[in-house]
């Protein structure tokens, strides 16, 4: 075959020897789309392959890549010969091909034990009720095929019995073909689709030449199922977007969408969705809409589409929509896999109590837990018919728990079979699931809750015992702040103060993250552009303020909120996109907006939150133990409970198959919204005792990291040794009172009618693995009844016996307590690790390290080692002299090292090199990042103007750096995504001197006049060191880069020279550049020289 295809391309170029690869392959193409059964795969408006245009070249190396054979078999090197016919890796083919195909289309396969459980379950009783004779099925988010091709089979083997079948199997084929519909957006994914079900019909007919292949019909188009065909619901059927030329005058709203997608006839799409089927399925897509005017026409057309939805609310509309009713006889049935989102977040609610309620959904299954490969979003499955709903309960499979490891085969998944086991019994439950006939009521409710094990019923326990909700104690559950580009307001405070920022103008940047344990743990800082009244500052009342934004001052006007731009809607271009004044002022509780526990912190005020850290005002006249009260209320088990069953769970992480890893529950991640919390139940008393210790504990926690203890004293073996037993005990202290508040929460929400908590007295501190369920989890992993990873997660040593010295009154508590645990559902259900704090501090070591090297670079920024009268470069090794000098610095060093007998200049050179920047663009970026530095620097350039009052139009935007843009990781670490400076020092790569190689550098708090300065300083000695040109150019091209800025920033006059500072640094450069011979441009397009790469050669053996 392959001397054929070789001989064919000969021949080919011997008739046409002026045309390319590229005219071949269209040769080949029409040539093998005269074959009856290939003829839609190759017709021009079939599909999408006309539309490609690659080069002759192109064409070439694609036919190298597949004729390429092994040099010592002659067997090609890559082939498609698959087992059994086995299709299905041509759409992880593309799927994988294309990152932008896959996000944009949100390419996602269905795994064959998903598709047959759901086909068993639609497709085949469809078949029962309405006859194999009859029966149409449709996938309208078909992609490649998957569902497709089991229908095909399903079909094909029913034809293929004795009393079914024509005698022929390419007959029975195409009935079956006929059985099975299917559209995508994806015209790609339907061209693949295609072939898949004509390969086989092919592999069934066994046919072994496709030349002998007949024609069949094959039920595809290319469009989007949710805009094309007919809506059948409703009083009567209406139509959708029709896909001809517009010549009956429909209106130009119905031709808003594509006249076609260009790869499909235009009868096509009308003919499949033109009709309804007796099954739907598929797996629609999990991302949201983006594009606006999608968006809208969706909106426009399918009722549940609420904030910002996602596909899955349409698509679940319009697969009812799309299956037969049972106005004229049986409904049809419906089944989909999906993001399980919609039933906890907020745009879900539509679909939730308005449209479900309106159809027949009869099962509802939790796939979270289970092990689905590709399917990294939490997910589950439904089920239903197009008719009112029939009956009062719908059946249920909830989870319990995720798979415990990863499947050697995923339908084997222990989870998976759970689900399979459970799905036709009623009342039944194993570790994982549990199935349960819920009231259909309860499905109309928003959010859903799919916990099993009674999960349901406790929250419903929960909820009884409030006497009021959040909602109604509080006037706001929000950020404090948005900025629309936190890469150009959000910086560490002494990354803010080396640019001359006042205190005044910085803030705390607080950060979900940064949310932990009743503390904020080292948050970061942002520039605060607002006066004392918490108003705009006037433009130019800080300058050095809007130095900083300048830069990005385009991207900044053009940052947009609901009603326009910045500039459309009268905002400043510096201020935040949104800032709340008023909550800004005051007391209020922040939380992590996402998290794997509930983290919810008292705070006095004065700081920007953001969105992934919201905050909790309560109304006027709440007093602060109302606040503390909510505060433990808020932190405690019994409510992490109950927000994990209102909340989305958003999953863990995702393994090299993309599926979904839930070995834990505790490991998982929810969305901790505001719009959920305002149902959040509060009972009639709070546990303002306890509340109040922990909140002093929390904030003692906080402020008593390394960084807070050194601040006053140079760390010393006795200062790490103290700071280590106070953090220690703090946190068994709050372990300890954590327990108390727990354990008060469940008499206060009437789940234990004794209080078994301390009242008086103050409970022992205890460690991670002593709390109560800890030691009931040990003692059931004794005696083999549970495998669990809490213990190795969290470095905890697991414990059978009550430690002999806590006080007797605390250890008949803690007895009470386990037997609490083992006696009482409820309590039992809530003492489980996904509910209980974790206490997941960052190992102490870490912390030291952290924490010391940030006081040697401190040291190294110190006025000892740069003076402020003399702005100066110096190299790594002078600096490293001033270190071994500097006893304090010694002292630390060694500490940091581990050992006294480091070397300076080696630890110094690493300090600085990590912590520094190049200064010339050439030494900072690759290709890439240099070609959107000139977009960048054009974009200056018309701000200039427009500064000076010329009209420039609109200013274009320069596009955002990447990592792949920078040299070296640590400079995008330090520089990110508008390359805003936030390092200790500039570097001065291919400036060093022979006698001494180490790194040039420069500090980074310098303005432009002293960089300006200490780089002239450096350029003139090592000029008189007799420097050639070539090596003195850098440091020019470095002043050059200064110039604008020093033009723009320091207009000046100096009344010594008489001249601006820039005219002064101006007149240097050009004078020194043509004492060396050099223009202007010569300096500008100055690269690094090229490294030299020795080649060993190899040795020959002996």
């Amino acid at each position: 075959r392959r001397q054929r295809a070789e001989d064919s391309h000969t021949l080919y170029f011997r008739e046409h020897p002026k045309e390319s690869d590229r005219e071949y392959f269209e040769h080949v193409f029409r040539e093998v789309g005269k074959i009856p059964a290939a003829t839609d795969l190759f017709a021009e408006g079939k599909t999408p392959l006309w539309a490609v245009g690659p080069t002759g070249d192109a064409c070439r190396n694609l036919l190298k890549f597949w004729q390429e054979a092994d040099t010592d078999s002659g067997q090609l090197l890559r082939t498609f010969d698959v087992e059994d016919g086995d299709t299905r890796f041509l759409g992880d083919l593309y799927q994988e091909l294309s990152e932008r195909a896959k996000k944009k289309y949100a390419l996602l396969q269905t795994p064959v034990f998903v598709e047959e459980f759901i086909l068993d379950r639609t497709l085949t009783p469809a078949i029962n009720e309405f006859g194999l004779e009859t029966v149409r099925m449709i996938d309208p988010t078909s992609g490649s095929g998957h569902f497709l091709l089991g229908g095909f089979e399903r079909l094909f083997k029913l034809w293929s019995k004795p009393e079914h079948t024509s005698g022929n199997a390419e007959s029975d084929a195409q009935k079956a073909l006929d059985g099975v519909w299917g559209v995508d957006i994806n015209p790609f994914a339907v061209a693949i689709a295609r072939f898949r079900l004509i390969v086989a019909a092919v592999q069934v007919c066994k046919i072994t030449r496709l030349k002998k292949a007949p024609g069949w019909t094959i039920n595809l188009a290319t469009g989007d199922s949710l805009l094309f065909g007919k809506k059948f619901s409703g009083k009567a059927e209406q139509k959708l977007l029709t896909v001809g030329d517009g010549s009956d005058q429909q209106s130009a709203k119905e031709f808003w969408a594509p006249d076609v997608y260009a790869c499909e006839d235009k009868e096509a799409i009308g003919r499949v969705l033109g009709q309804q089927y007796h099954a739907v399925v598929g797996n629609p897509p999990y991302i949201t809409v983006k594009d606006k005017r999608l968006n809208q026409a969706y909106r426009e057309r399918y009722t549940a589409c609420h904030r910002q939805y996602s596909y899955v609310v349409p698509f679940t509309e319009r697969f009812f929509d799309l299956c037969i009713s049972n106005g004229d006889g049986s409904p049809g049935f419906i089944g989909k896999i999906a993001a399980n989102s919609f039933m906890k977040r907020e745009f879900g609610t539509k679909l939730v109590r308005n449209f479900l309620p309106s159809v027949d959904l009869s099962h509802v299954i939790d796939t979270s837990g289970a092990y689905i490969p590709g399917h990294g979003t939490p997910t589950l499955i439904l089920f239903g018919r197009n008719r009112s709903p029939n009956g009062s309960t719908i059946r249920a499979v909830l989870g319990i728990k995720g798979e415990p490891s990863t499947p050697s085969n995923p339908a084997h998944g222990s989870v998976w079979r759970s689900i399979v086991k459970h799905i036709d019994q009623r009342n039944a439950e194993d570790d994982f699931t549990s199935s349960v006939d819920l009231d259909r009521s309860e499905f109309s409710e928003h959010p859903w809750s799919l916990s099993g094990g009674g999960a349901s019923k406790l929250q419903d326990a929960i909820e009884r015992s409030g006497c009021s909700t959040l909602g109604e104690v509080s006037v706001c559950i929000g950020r404090v702040a948005h900025t629309g580009n936190d890469p150009a307001y959000v910086a560490s405070r002494n990354a803010l103060r080396r640019q001359r920022i006042g205190d005044a103008y910085i803030s705390v940047f607080v950060e979900g993250e940064r949310v932990r344990d009743f503390g904020l743990l080292q948050p970061t800082s942002i520039l605060f552009p607002y006066g004392n009244e918490l108003e705009p500052l006037a433009e130019g009342e800080d300058n050095e303020v809007f130095k900083r934004l300048w830069k990005y001052r385009d991207q900044l006007w053009r940052r947009r909120e609901p009603n326009g731009t910045h500039r459309e809607i009268g905002k400043t271009w510096y201020e935040y996109s949104r800032f709340h004044p008023e909550r800004y002022v005051g007391r209020c509780i922040g939380f992590a907006f996402v998290a794997t526990h509930n983290h919810f912190v008292l705070d006095s005020g004065g700081k920007v939150f953001n969105r992934s850290a919201p905050i909790i005002q309560l109304t006027e006249g709440s007093s602060f133990d109302d606040y503390l009260g909510l505060l433990g209320l808020l932190n405690c088990s019994a409510a992490c409970f109950w927000m994990k069953q209102t909340f989305h769970n958003k999953g863990s992480t995702v393994d090299q198959h993309g599926a979904r890893q839930r070995t834990d529950p505790f490991e998982d991640f929810y969305e901790f919204t505001g719009t959920g919390l305002k149902r959040f139940p509060i009972p009639t008393s709070m546990p303002v005792h306890n509340s109040s210790l922990m909140n002093d504990l929390g904030q003692q926690f906080a402020e008593s990291d390394l960084e807070s203890a050194f601040e006053n004293v140079v760390p010393n073996e006795n200062v790490l040794a103290s700071a280590l037993r106070n953090s220690q005990t703090l946190r068994q202290e709050m372990i300890a009172l954590q327990e108390e508040l727990d354990w008060d929460c469940y008499h206060l929400y009437g789940l234990l009618d004794n209080r078994l908590s301390t009242v008086e007295s103050k409970p022992p501190p205890i460690t991670l693995g002593q709390r109560a369920f800890e030691i009931v989890m040990a003692r059931k992993m004794a005696v083999g009844e549970l495998e669990t990873t809490w213990f190795e997660r969290h470095n905890s040593m697991p414990i059978t016996e009550l430690p002999e010295s806590w006080p007797s009154e605390y250890r008949t508590l803690v007895e009470k307590r386990i037997a609490a645990i083992e006696s009482n559902k409820s309590i039992r259900l809530i003492e489980q690790p996904e509910f209980k704090r974790r206490w997941n501090d960052e190992p102490w070591q870490e912390q030291q390290d952290r924490a010391l090297k940030g006081w040697l670079l401190d040291r190294l920024e110190s006025d000892h080692y740069w003076p402020k009268q003399s702005p100066t470069l110096q190299t790594a090794a002078q600096l490293a002299d001033k270190a071994s000098s500097d006893k304090d610095f010694g002292q630390v060093a060694a500490l940091y090292r581990g050992r006294s007998d480091f070397d300076f200049a080696e630890l110094v050179a690493e300090l600085v090199r990590d912590e520094s920047v190049p200064f010339l663009p050439a030494t900072r970026y690759k290709a890439s990042g240099l070609r959107k530095r000139a977009l960048w620097e054009r974009t200056w350039e018309l701000q200039r103007k427009e500064d000076a009052g010329e009209d420039v139009g609109d200013i274009p935007v320069p596009p955002k750096y990447s990592g792949s843009d920078f040299q070296k990781t640590d400079y995008w670490r330090l520089r990110g995504k508008l390359d805003v400076p936030k390092e200790r020092w500039i570097s001065f790569p291919h400036c060093e001197r022979e006698g001494d190689p180490s790194l040039v550098v420069g500090w980074a708090g310098w303005d432009h006049i002293q960089q300006a300065t200490a780089i002239v300083a450096y350029y003139d000695a090592r000029k008189r060191e007799g420097w050639t040109a070539e090596k003195l150019t850098p440091l020019l091209a470095g002043l050059d880069q200064l110039l604008p800025w020093i033009h723009q920033w320091h207009p000046e006059i100096d009344p010594e020279y008489n001249e601006t500072a820039g005219t002064s640094f101006q007149t240097l450069l050009e004078s020194e550049a043509q004492e060396l011979g050099l223009t202007l441009e010569d300096i500008r397009n100055w690269t690094p020289p090229k490294k030299t790469t020795k080649r060993n050669r190899r040795k020959k053996k002996e």
